[in-house]
């Protein structure tokens, strides 16, 4: 099992372009803590997360570092420091310097990676470009799927890329549910905005050819939830 196999497909993504008031306002709808920056052509050039909003709020707020301090910092990480503190835009306050995998990478490889870097999700790059997302939970589902078959095939592939397809007419933010298929066994975790919205993703993982069962775990948003996601 791969990171292809196991990643998030429908990935809130911003550009560079995007203000930073937009991009708080889609992680808090969302409920998600961070979110790729591409550009015009699907390459990623970084992640904006909470903390580098938190940082920012915090370097407006903290007064000029001492005369001694600045001395010892280089130009360049001065000049870093300001566009991060002042820059309206997720270009401007983003993380750079992004780990990622290949969609090609165990899962071994990829609970490695989180690991080591201490970080909640990893991109996934296909030829250089954002293919998905890997979480940690993402990670637990497809070693758990994997327990009921150990090795997936060219099949599996098929049918979850039917799956994302139609679940992004069965629900309203298909980027909430996780698809992992082993063996033609589709299990799906995540949560939706009503019972109604189960069943149709249900639905749409038990219609595409090749699927032997479904085990689904979606659950409902709560209301305070669906609310703080739909607000304006």
């Amino acid at each position: 099992m791969q990171a292809k196999d196991i990643m998030t497909t429908s990935v809130l993504t911003v550009e560079p372009e995007t203000p930073i008031g937009d991009v708080a306002a889609m992680l808090m709808r969302r409920r998600i803590s961070g979110a790729p920056v591409v550009d015009g052509d699907g390459k990623l050039v970084g992640i904006v997360s909470e903390g580098d909003l938190i940082r920012r709020a915090g370097a407006e707020a903290e007064r000029h570092p001492s005369w001694w301090l600045t001395l010892l910092s280089a130009p360049e990480d001065r000049a870093l420091a300001y566009v991060k503190s002042h820059g309206g835009t997720a270009g401007d306050v983003m993380t750079r310097d992004v780990v990622t995998v290949t969609e090609t990478a165990s899962l071994e490889e990829i609970a490695s990676t989180l690991s080591k870097h201490d970080i909640k999700r990893v991109p996934v790059l296909r030829d250089g470009k954002l293919a998905g997302v890997v979480s940690r939970a993402d990670l637990m589902r497809g070693l758990a799927a994997r327990l009921v078959s150990p090795e997936t095939t060219a099949d599996d592939e098929t049918i979850k890329k039917a799956i994302v397809v139609e679940l992004a007419d069965a629900v309203q933010q298909p980027e909430t549910v996780s698809i992992v298929v082993s063996g033609g066994v589709v299990h799906i975790w995540g949560a939706v905005q009503s019972d109604s919205e189960v069943q149709a993703a249900e639905v749409a993982a038990r219609n595409a050819p090749g699927v032997k069962e479904v085990r689904s775990e979606i659950q409902v948003w709560k209301p305070s939830v669906r609310a703080a996601m739909w607000a304006e």
